[in-house]
């Protein structure tokens, strides 16, 4: 395995299952003992989690209810 001249590395994939690494997990990482130690901070978001925070507040300028907007989706007048 090598670093790109960016400074980046593939974690391999066996390794990131088993940390529960998912993609936009927050990490650090430590120099200890002449190691370098790569924690996960906090729990990750689900890829779930992730896409609806990304919606949250998408539909703001529509200037409706929920209850509004979901009539629209049933096709209620």
């Amino acid at each position: 395995m090598r670093i790109t001249s960016k400074g980046q590395v593939t974690i391999p994939q066996d390794i990131r299952e088993k940390a529960g690494l998912l993609p936009n997990t927050e990490v650090e990482f430590r120099m200890v003992k002449g190691r370098v130690i790569l924690t996960a901070l906090g729990k990750p978001r689900s890829r779930g989690k992730a896409a609806v925070d990304g919606l949250r507040g998408s539909l703001k300028h529509l200037n409706r209810t929920t209850d509004e907007l979901m009539a629209l989706t049933r096709g209620e007048d």
